[in-house]
């Protein structure tokens, strides 16, 4: 049976791409050898659903590739591929050796951002690499750096808040940021500085899952709260293995931290009787100081224990 995700792989997302490839002319699709065409390395997903990648691939088995793949020239008669590589993994999978393609004139800039929206507009990016998408796009359209373009956005958002004016160059730039993320339609300024900049701030084993796609955002936030890394590292796995509900995980992460907070007043409270100690040892009798011998070597064997 025809899957979905293969019928519409290319139709689904071309209309959304005419702001970028308007203006370049119109080219009828060709097949090509598939060993002709290489894979960019700044493609934007890093993650393939390898259950909707099986799907796929039987799709190919009984109808092959339906829609072409969209890709550009590169030097001694290869091409670089811009859309279309789950289409061109389940092609070598099944062992094809020719693809439909469509081949377009496009710098490293344009090509990049057809690969990004094509991703984006289409919503299989994981949450991660579309926060990481988005930013590379922007960061193409003002021609600054992506931590410019964070900063920019934090900028703003300040700005607002103490009602204070930004120069015409800022403003400039932020028109822009709204334009592009208006196209994308899932966001504004203030939404992506506040819903999906924060992702970028999670500690990176975290991160990997979520790039991965084997948990979710809201999930991978509660459990990032967790301070100890053996116990986040534990809950972490154990939560992707069991599929934990985000209450299950909020409530094992509140007796963690309730577990951590106690641990740390018995630690400060020792601490406390070492600095009572150091201050009162000379005025220690030797009767006293034999009771907290005692003391001490049985706090020493519970923890000991423990």
């Amino acid at each position: 049976m025809l899957t979905l995700s293969e019928s519409s792989d290319w139709t689904a997302s071309s209309d959304r791409f005419d702001n970028y490839i308007i203006g370049f002319p119109s080219q009828c699709p060709i097949t090509v050898a598939i060993d002709l065409i290489e894979l960019s390395l700044k493609q934007p997903r890093r993650y393939f659903d390898l259950k909707k990648l099986a799907q796929l691939v039987e799709s190919v088995k009984q109808h092959g590739i339906l829609e072409p793949v969209l890709v550009r020239p590169i030097p001694h008669g290869k091409y670089e591929l811009i859309a279309g590589e789950r289409r061109i993994r389940a092609a070598r999978t099944v062992g094809l050796f020719e693809v439909p393609i469509i081949s377009l004139e496009l710098d490293d800039q344009q090509a990049l951002q057809i690969a990004l929206m094509e991703n984006l507009q289409r919503e299989e990016l994981n949450p991660v690499e579309e926060t990481e998408a988005i930013l590379e796009l922007l960061s193409l359209s003002l021609k600054v750096s992506a931590n410019e373009v964070i900063s920019l956005l934090h900028r703003a958002f300040n700005a607002k808040q103490r009602n204070q004016k930004l120069n015409q160059n800022v403003l400039i730039q932020l028109e822009q940021i709204e334009l592009l993320l208006s196209q994308i339609g899932k966001f504004n300024t203030d939404s992506f500085r506040s819903s999906r900049l924060p992702l970028l701030r999670l500690l990176e084993e975290i991160l990997v899952s979520l790039r991965q796609g084997e948990i979710e955002y809201t999930k991978a936030q509660a459990i990032s709260r967790v301070k100890s890394e053996q116990q986040r590292a534990d809950l972490l796995k154990t939560a992707i293995a069991e599929n934990l509900s985000l209450s299950e995980i909020k409530t094992r992460v509140k007796a963690l931290q309730s577990e951590s907070q106690s641990h740390n007043a018995v630690t400060e409270r020792l601490n406390g009787i070492n600095k009572l100690l150091r201050q009162k040892r000379s005025a220690i009798n030797s009767q006293n100081q034999q009771k907290i011998n005692q003391l001490l070597d049985e706090v020493e064997k519970l923890i000991s224990e423990n």
